[in-house]
């Protein structure tokens, strides 16, 4: 993926629980890392749900944390994102910037 336009490979963890109501709970933590090796790592949580065709949707915050000049404006803000997976396993994340 890109980040701040740089290319990315992101590596994590997320997990995810059923509430009594059917909806999800997640949380997680990761790394991401440039081809010239600056990383930042970072943690998130989420809500989401199961669709009836199997896809999950989750909307939450992730927050970011680096040395990394390339990516250091995310040390101070929130990240707030969508994250869409299909049934076959294809997925799509957007993050904004909250300011």
């Amino acid at each position: 993926g890109k980040l701040l336009g740089v290319d990315v490979d992101n590596t994590g963890t997320y997990v995810n629980v059923m509430r009594p109501d059917g909806s999800l709970f997640g949380e997680g933590q990761g790394i991401a890392m440039s081809k010239d090796g600056d990383g930042i790592t970072w943690v998130g949580q989420g809500v989401g749900r199961i669709g009836q065709d199997g896809a999950v949707s989750f909307r939450g915050a992730i927050y970011f944390q680096t040395a990394s000049s390339k990516f250091a404006r995310l040390n101070s803000v929130a990240t707030v994102y969508e994250h869409d997976i299909e049934p076959n396993g294809a997925h799509k994340g957007t993050y904004w910037e909250w300011k």
